[in-house]
């Protein structure tokens, strides 16, 4: 289980209050993080991350505090809406680079890369570069990079925010059904409410630096009696 439990976090130079999180994320669970722009959703990541230090509050990841891991230690990967592939490396090796960036891999890492591409469907194409594949193959790669780090927490920062709606609601199935099998825990941020009903069974609404509610997704896009909701989603 991942369980945060009140990560506080100010930006330097801002006159807002601090930001505070307490969550908690069942393994195999896709857990959707919906609000307004600037609320507080990419900060709560990047926090998981270690890409920001927080003032104070735990990150449990099984019990044990990981708050305090630097960033290659920490077990989490993370897929960007941009996926920062390397325009100049073949499919394969930025796949590779997951499992070890001196790309000295053994028999059986080759073969870990290679079953990744094939179950993201993207075998066949290890010999191409990022800049001949498309938008959702190039998603696929960093998925499968991701993939192969093996880690227990994986963060999708609008990582699907640049397909259509097809192609979204194909890669948020195939997520589900990897973070299932592998019993990772993992949390996507959209600003799309449908990506959250086909992604997860619970929904966080974040808003003003807090978690102002989890609730099961259907309830909190349709019956939520939040006013903050409310306004976000536009219902009446």
């Amino acid at each position: 289980m991942l369980d945060i439990r009140q990560l506080a976090f100010r930006y330097e130079g801002q006159h807002s209050s601090a930001m505070r999180f307490d969550l908690k994320v069942e393994p195999g669970e896709v857990l959707s993080l919906i609000g307004p722009s600037g609320s507080g959703k990419s900060t709560l990541l990047a926090l998981l991350a270690g890409f920001l230090a927080p003032s104070s509050g735990q990150i449990l990841l099984d019990g044990e505090s990981i708050e305090k891991l630097p960033v290659a230690s920490r077990p989490v990967s993370i897929v960007f809406q941009q996926h920062n592939l390397f325009p100049h490396l073949d499919v394969f090796t930025n796949v590779a680079l997951g499992i070890n960036t001196s790309l000295r891999l053994t028999p059986q890492q080759v073969d870990e890369a290679n079953a990744a591409l094939e179950r993201l469907g993207l075998d066949g194409l290890q010999a191409r570069k990022p800049g001949e594949l498309s938008g959702g193959q190039r998603q696929r790669v960093a998925l499968a990079r991701a993939l192969v780090r093996r880690r227990k927490i994986l963060l999708l920062d609008e990582a699907f925010a640049a397909l259509g709606p097809a192609l979204r609601a194909e890669l948020i199935g195939l997520v589900k059904n990897l973070v299932d099998e592998c019993k990772m825990v993992a949390m996507l941020v959209s600003h799309q409410p449908r990506d959250a009903l086909i992604a997860s069974a619970r929904t966080a609404f974040i808003c003003n630096g807090k978690v102002a509610a989890v609730e099961p997704t259907l309830t909190l896009l349709e019956q939520s009696e939040l006013p903050e909701v409310r306004d976000y989603l536009g219902t009446l």
